[in-house]
């Protein structure tokens, strides 16, 4: 990862907005791509691909998407939860698509309206129309599996139903398989668990972690997930979002208290945390009401602090 020990991915233009109240302009999401790119953020996820009437913030995906692809050297990431969203991401020149399968069968009927294997199945048609394209226009496949670790209608989720979808997805052709605590159930030594049996099964093919702070364990999970391993982090500007269809799934991992964390650490992120900072107020302006998290805004980086992508 040349200069990085750990690559963050910024999900807050997608995630962070998939729900509140205030529609974000369009204007505003390309200053805060082009601002967190400024600030050494190399991957964002920008938008999803979805029925504007179910998720109005996304209305503009393709324009978005457009001005992320400006921008030298900055991985553009799109969300698509069906066929039709993929080729729409696809036609737009994404670099990365996750899809969403979630392992809960009733969670993945209520987000997708498909059930785990029939989302395999679309990942396998969306894996193949992809592989038909020019290579230059092919975009790397993640399959973001959720509720991995429990899911707010079903409760615990199956550990081996996890694995079984880890290899279906890579056997579809998906590039990768991150695992996504969708409702901020796990813990620090269930992460290293599922982590391990994942990695296991499939091996390189297992990408990152996207953590919610839901019940304030996301950056201990994160320090348990670098312990197996794990370099890949989804995180979101000011802890912005969660899933709509997750009753009571809030809390994004904070992107600012994350590299904090691992700068201290002494974990290279490559991003300029006051520049970082500096963003949260283009979103107060952007998003007029919206709570914004995080405690390193509020109480400042200590006296002395040396992050270890400066020293």
């Amino acid at each position: 990862m040349g200069k990085t020990d750990v690559l963050i991915s910024e999900v807050g233009p997608r995630d962070g907005l998939q729900n509140t109240k205030a529609f974000m302009p369009t204007e505003y999401k390309k200053r805060w791509i082009s601002a967190a790119a400024a600030a050494g953020l190399t991957e964002i996820e920008v938008c999803s691909f979805v029925p504007p009437k179910l998720i109005p913030q996304m209305v503009d995906a393709a324009e978005v998407v457009a001005h992320a692809k400006t921008i030298p050297g900055l991985t553009v990431a799109a969300l698509a939860p069906n066929y039709k969203g993929a080729q729409r991401a696809m036609e737009a020149g994404v670099h990365k698509l996750t899809l969403t399968i979630s392992v809960s069968k009733s969670h993945s009927l209520a987000n997708v309206r498909m059930t785990p294997d029939e989302a395999i199945a679309s990942a396998k048609k969306i894996c193949d129309f992809r592989d038909s394209l020019p290579p230059e226009q092919r975009p790397k496949i993640e399959s973001g599996l959720s509720t991995v670790f429990g899911c707010t209608i079903e409760g615990v989720v199956s550990e081996d139903e996890v694995v079984r979808l880890a290899i279906a997805s890579a056997e579809a052709g998906c590039d990768e398989v991150g695992l996504a605590d969708t409702t901020g159930y796990a813990n620090p030594e269930q992460i290293r668990r599922v982590f391990k049996k994942v990695r296991a099964a499939i091996g390189e093919k297992l990408g990152g972690a996207h953590l919610h702070n839901t019940r304030g364990l996301g950056l201990a999970n994160v320090v348990a997930a670098l312990e197996v391993g794990v370099r890949t982090f989804d995180s979101s500007l000011a802890g912005l979002g969660g899933c709509p269809f997750a009753p009571g799934a809030s809390g994004n991992i904070v992107t600012e208290d994350l590299v904090f964390m691992l700068e201290a650490m002494g974990l290279r992120t490559g991003i300029d945390l006051e520049r970082l900072l500096a963003i949260r107020e283009l979103l107060a302006e952007g998003i007029p009401g919206e709570l914004l998290y995080g405690y390193v805004p509020l109480a400042g980086v200590p006296k002395g602090f040396v992050p270890a992508s400066g020293r």
